[in-house]
């Protein structure tokens, strides 16, 4: 009874954060000018460091039909099916596992919320040369015109959330989070696998740019790093360990 009242606790919470995260946009300034001219800054960062990728990988996407739709059902599905999917493996796997990742999951998604709400940025997809990939598909899945929100959803979000990019950081969450649960390589090279997809479908669809996946990569490493300490901090004599190592006390 008490573990059915602690996930029922946990939907709640984590329910909550969905909410707060993607309704963000009714709090956010909707002023496009401040988050085009961050975005060309971006852009033009990125051309002095050789990182501006974007561009090339969209005109491959849009002129492949095949892997523009592709693209666009991982980017409007896996985000929120693979992350769920190990935050569930989590919660089985045991309380510690579970609390470390939830913590830093949590603490990264509010780290890019208040950038979201301070600094505005906008996406590719919002600058002249770059075509919506998702947008250009929308007539085949669920998702709404350039979001990935099912239908009309998609208009309580936020466009202008891409500094720093969260399908990236989640991606990369969900990397971090699969060897807690399982020792085996496989399984772990696939969490892998899908924080580079993740990579790539974020920057061909045009909704992201090449430093809003490393910004997003940074939350989540530093939220990582954080929560881990704090657990370690709990439980000194028993630090924190991959599956297979040991499993951490309650």
């Amino acid at each position: 009874m008490v573990r059915a009242w602690q996930g029922v606790r946990e939907l709640i919470l984590l329910g909550a954060l969905w909410g707060l995260y993607s309704l963000s946009r009714l709090l956010a300034s909707a002023d496009l000018h401040p988050a085009l001219d961050r975005a060309r800054s971006l852009l033009s960062f990125e051309g002095f460091t050789g990182l501006d990728l974007e561009l090339g990988l969209n005109r491959f996407a849009a002129h492949h039909e095949w892997l523009g739709v592709s693209a666009s059902f991982y980017y409007a599905a896996a985000h929120y099916v693979v992350t769920a999917a190990v935050l569930v493996a989590l919660w089985f796997s045991g309380p510690g596992h579970y609390r470390l990742a939830r913590n830093a999951l949590v603490l990264s998604t509010v780290i890019a919320l208040a950038a979201y709400l301070t600094l505005p940025t906008a996406p590719p997809r919002f600058l002249p040369g770059y075509t919506d990939v998702v947008a250009a598909s929308s007539h085949l899945g669920w998702w709404g015109h350039g979001d990935s929100l099912p239908g009309s959803m998609g208009r309580m979000t936020n466009e202008l959330a891409a500094m720093p990019s969260m399908h990236a950081g989640w991606a990369l969450w969900v990397a971090l989070a699969v060897p807690l649960i399982t020792a085996n390589r496989p399984l772990r090279a696939l969490g892998w696998t899908h924080a580079g997809l993740t990579t790539l479908v974020v920057v061909s669809t045009a909704n992201h740019w090449t430093l809003d996946v490393l910004a997003g990569w940074l939350v989540v490493a530093g939220a990582w790093a954080v929560t881990t300490r704090i657990e370690a901090g709990r439980h000194p004599t028993e630090p924190l360990s991959p599956a297979g190592a040991g499993t951490p006390r309650p």
